[in-house]
């Protein structure tokens, strides 16, 4: 069974919309937007700094010391 399947969507929509009303359903969904593409840019941030700071050659695991 598909976990994000039609229906389940649904079902969900409607108990955030009887748990948290119509007038804050859209201030919700849009902070959850912008923390999403927040955290999406300080993964790509940091993963361009991990690959800046391997220089060629190097190992990319750490060596326990």
């Amino acid at each position: 069974m598909d976990l994000l399947s039609p229906i389940h969507l649904i079902v969900l929509l409607v108990v955030a919309l009887l748990i948290f009303g119509p007038k804050r359903l859209p201030e919700i969904g849009s902070g959850l937007g912008k923390s999403i593409r927040a955290f999406r840019a300080s993964m790509e941030g940091e993963m361009a700094k991990d690959t800046q700071t391997i220089a060629p050659g190097e190992e990319t695991t750490p060596h326990p010391h």
